[in-house]
């Protein structure tokens, strides 16, 4: 498709498209930030896990730090400050700004996110996909719909950031006049992921230049240097932005990462290439929960419709390109969801592929389909038909963006009663009175001894400035991981799903219940209590544990090497805490 180009600077009412766009993503976001801090953030693999640590890097001001002596001292009693991602980054950057305030930090972060994937989707619609004038309100219509898609904001631009790539991919295989291009390849590894998209994406821009090769030949080599003078420079801003990680993990070798353990034949037991295949088609229509999910059948309907209304050699045209389309799609799932069984089945042979998850080309699922719409839309009237199949897309997107809906839901007065806000969550006013308790009692502040948390995540004690035992990380030291399994091997030995769990996985190093499975946050209500707890109250001393923050009822806690100290509540708070104490020799 080739580029629009103009000579003449936009006109007031050429912006106002884009102008509407941006009020109707202030709209989108507007049930976010209306509760204040009752709004409802993501809690699994976000608030639980990602929010901490960014916020604990800004807090400590261990942004920037690196090497052995630099730790997270909150975190499993002392986290390498190389297990966790670059200070190099936009997020963090952002979460800096604002110290003390995690959640407005996340909000400004979650703001600027979908902004810049607004504004890059307009700009590559407008160069490449819809240039016609008559079409801008087409491009703003379809951008809207892409920044108002569901996905982890505390990625940054892992997702909604594509299209700027795919803009600096088409620019350099146009011409090498694009200074914009080159700056978008060096700058897009500062505010995403490395691990999540990094490899993936270099694999598809790798696979686009030799797609474009084998097409037109010895005619496309000038651009293939482009590409893969591009490819280079994203390549090496990943490089410089985390070289915290590759250093540490890769060169240096600090610590032997509790990844190197992980066993996917046990995590995927008897697992053949049918559950492989009917994952594919989940990811194919509906996406992966990290990665933009919602449900894709109103863009097929998008499709047909297009394909109904187009006649003559633009329908085979328009029918080529979306098949075309839906080959990448159906690849991208595929790859998601076929290597995960190939990496269980070689691990053997290559100890090393099960610590690399390779199933994350899913991260790359949305941009194709919402091109797909925009190709359908470039063959169409720019008029009430074309408007209405974006509108069509809206209530899918909605529907799957759980802080857009658990938001509205709670402004409507019908809150989700599984869905806290992030006051009731974090409960300051819980925690707080916990804390005041023990310094009450011992004249210790919490840097003085170390909890552990069960029923709740450990999060919701590091956010209120406990140092736990426990976490959820996606890095950490095995030593340290076969140092905490004493405290839980006897309800691992109860349960062998959350053995398999542990052993074979371990990202969260949590105190484990039989009775409670993976349920990881009990709430006051209904009351809960655990009959038998085979906690290894002795290895929790040794390893420098003295509270549990519980937020079950233990029956029997002296059975279980502890005594119970205090029973806390906060009307405003999701959760209701037992502080146990170890029983020095329990």
């Amino acid at each position: 498709m080739r580029a629009a180009a103009t000579s003449q600077a936009p006109t007031p009412k050429l912006q106002a498209p884009i102008a509407l766009a941006l009020l109707g993503l202030a709209l989108f976001l507007l049930p976010l930030v209306a509760l204040g801090p009752r709004t409802f953030i993501l809690l699994h693999d976000n608030l639980d896990s990602e929010v901490v640590w960014l916020y604990l890097l800004a807090k400590l001001h261990l942004a920037l730090a690196s090497g052995p002596g630099a730790v997270v001292q909150p975190i499993m009693d002392g986290l390498p400050r190389d297990a966790l991602r670059s200070g190099l980054s936009v997020t963090v950057l952002i979460f800096n700004m604002l110290p003390n305030s995690p959640l407005a930090a996340y909000l400004v972060h979650e703001a600027l996110v979908r902004v810049v994937a607004l504004l890059s989707m307009y700009g590559l619609l407008r160069s490449y996909g819809l240039p016609r004038p008559a079409q801008r309100g087409l491009a703003a219509s379809v951008a809207l719909l892409w920044a108002m898609l569901p996905m982890y904001s505390v990625f940054g631009l892992s997702v909604l950031g594509q299209p700027m790539l795919l803009w600096a991919a088409l620019r350099l295989r146009q011409g090498p006049g694009s200074w914009a291009a080159w700056a978008v390849c060096a700058a897009f590894p500062g505010w995403s992921a490395l691990v999540l998209v990094g490899p993936f994406i270099a694999v598809a821009w790798v696979a686009g230049l030799t797609l474009d090769v084998a097409r037109r030949g010895r005619a496309a080599w000038p651009a293939t240097r482009r590409g893969v003078g591009g490819l280079a420079l994203l390549l090496a801003g990943y490089l410089v932005v985390e070289w915290h990680m590759v250093y540490s993990l890769l060169i240096a070798k600090e610590f032997v990462a509790h990844r190197e353990a992980f066993d996917l034949a046990r995590l995927l037991p008897g697992q053949g290439v049918g559950a492989g295949l009917r994952e594919a088609a989940r990811l194919f229509w509906l996406g992966h929960y990290h990665a933009s999910p919602f449900f894709k059948g109103g863009l097929v309907l998008a499709a047909g419709v297009g394909l109904a209304r187009v006649a003559g050699p633009a329908r085979g045209r328009l029918a080529r390109q979306l098949g075309a389309g839906l080959a990448v799609v159906a690849a991208l799932s595929l790859l998601g969801a076929l290597l995960p069984l190939l990496s269980a089945r070689l691990q053997g042979r290559l100890p090393l592929l099960h610590a690399f998850t390779l199933s994350r080309f899913y991260f790359l699922l949305a941009l194709p389909w919402v091109l797909m719409l925009a190709l359908v839309l470039r063959q169409l009237p720019a008029g009430r038909l074309a408007y209405g199949l974006v509108a069509l897309q809206v209530p899918f997107v909605l529907a799957a963006n759980l802080e857009f809906t658990n938001n509205a839901l709670a402004l409507l007065g019908r809150p989700r009663p599984d869905a806290p806000g992030y006051a009731a969550y974090v409960a300051p006013g819980l925690l707080g009175q916990v804390r005041s308790f023990i310094i009450r009692r011992t004249g210790q502040l919490p840097p003085a001894y170390r909890v552990a948390c069960l029923g709740l995540p450990p999060a919701v004690a590091q956010l209120n400035g406990f140092y736990t035992l426990d976490s959820y990380q996606t890095i950490y030291p095995l030593a340290y991981k076969q140092a905490f399994r004493p405290l839980i091997a006897g309800e691992l030995a109860k349960s062998p799903a959350l053995a398999a769990y542990f052993d074979a996985w371990g990202n969260r190093c949590y105190l484990f219940s039989a009775e409670l499975g993976r349920d990881f946050m009990v709430g006051k209500r209904p009351a809960r209590p655990v009959q038998h707890w085979a906690f290894g109250a002795a290895a929790f001393r040794r390893l420098g544990g003295r509270y549990v923050l519980s937020a079950v009822r233990l029956a029997d806690p002296a059975a279980s090497g502890l005594r119970l100290l205090g029973v806390f509540d906060d009307s405003q708070a999701y959760w209701r805490l037992h502080l146990y104490e170890a029983v020095p020799g329990g």
